[in-house]
């Protein structure tokens, strides 16, 4: 892939400007108890408490706030599962233009009430990507929005890396940080942050076994096939992207794949412990530091809590 298709440090410094005005400084969570289970200094960046609940809203507002006036006005659209549609609708809003999400079938109930809940247009397809894709065609076609990916376009991805900016000044510095990696936003713009405010922190990404492409992208050292993922992880559900891949390559991202059951064992810890509702793609940052604690001991980890937007209904904890 081209250099010049891929976001640059600078842009998530450019990309923190930009959404100060909109987007809230999230806090950061400490825990003697899960310090203790991990053998480790554990620093969590709750992003779980950031405007419409996750991460997401960081990328959908750079994205968002980059355009110029005549692109804005005829408004923009993107797929999504839940947290990226979410997240652009509201940064639509606080810019005043339409917005059109389209929503595979089975989406969280919970994501879904969000996207509505600030006023954007749903638009139902089939769950896959070449059906979401098309369904998202016509709809820019017909109303002549900007796509504004979920996690391949570039003023999302330097978006999300702002998280790890902030938090890398605030309680940095870090020996590993990690972060959940699903379509690759959060995790390629982490690693934009730590090429500029960092090097030499390691980045971590955690990973369902259901859904685990970029652990085996990684391996090979290309992108692997579309795959059918199997995981509670919902927000974790989708294929690396190119650009994604690219700068994570890069980087040398290390991965820790997940089990399910870690994974929700995570996050019962993470609601009983620091009292924190996270969702479970969020939980994975903590079950892969449990998962492999000779990795971290010792060491001052830095963790992204990427979202709260729980399916309560769905909820299977298991046997107590």
């Amino acid at each position: 892939m081209s250099d010049s298709l891929l976001p640059r440090a600078d842009d998530v410094l450019a990309a923190a400007a930009r959404i100060a005005p909109h987007a809230s400084v999230t806090p950061v969570l400490r825990s003697r108890t899960l310090d203790a289970l991990a053998g480790a200094q554990l620093a969590f960046k709750a992003e779980h408490l950031q405007r419409g609940g996750a991460f997401k809203f960081r990328g959908a507002c750079n994205a968002v706030w980059s355009l110029d006036a005549d692109r804005a006005g005829a408004g923009v659209v993107t797929h999504s599962s839940g947290n990226h549609g979410a997240a652009l609708a509201l940064a639509a809003r606080t810019r005043g233009i339409p917005c059109h999400v389209v929503v595979p079938e089975g989406a969280v109930a919970a994501k879904l009430a969000n996207i509505a809940r600030h006023g954007a247009t749903l638009w139902r397809c089939p769950p896959t990507v070449a059906d979401r894709e098309a369904t998202c065609g016509k709809v820019q076609a017909d109303t002549g929005a900007t796509l504004v990916h979920p996690y391949a376009d570039p003023a999302v991805m330097a978006g999300q890396g702002t998280a790890a900016l902030e938090l890398l000044h605030s309680d940095g510095p870090f020996d590993v940080l990690v972060v959940p990696v699903g379509g690759g936003g959060l995790a390629s713009g982490t690693a934009l942050a730590l090429q500029l405010a960092s090097p030499q922190t390691r980045l971590v990404l955690a990973e369902p076994a259901g859904a685990d492409d970029t652990a085996r992208s990684l391996a090979a050292g290309e992108r692997q096939g579309a795959f059918t993922p199997d995981t509670i992880c919902d927000g974790l559900r989708t294929l690396i992207g190119a650009p994604n891949f690219a700068l994570l390559r890069a980087a040398g991202a290390e991965v820790i794949v997940v089990d399910d059951a870690a994974t929700t064992a995570a996050m019962r810890l993470l609601w009983e412990v620091p009292k924190q509702v996270v969702e479970p793609s969020s939980a994975t940052v903590l079950a892969a530091v449990l998962a492999q604690p000779q990795r971290f001991a010792g060491l001052r980890v830095g963790l992204v809590l990427s979202g709260g937007n729980v399916d309560l209904p769905a909820l299977r904890w298991g046997a107590p």
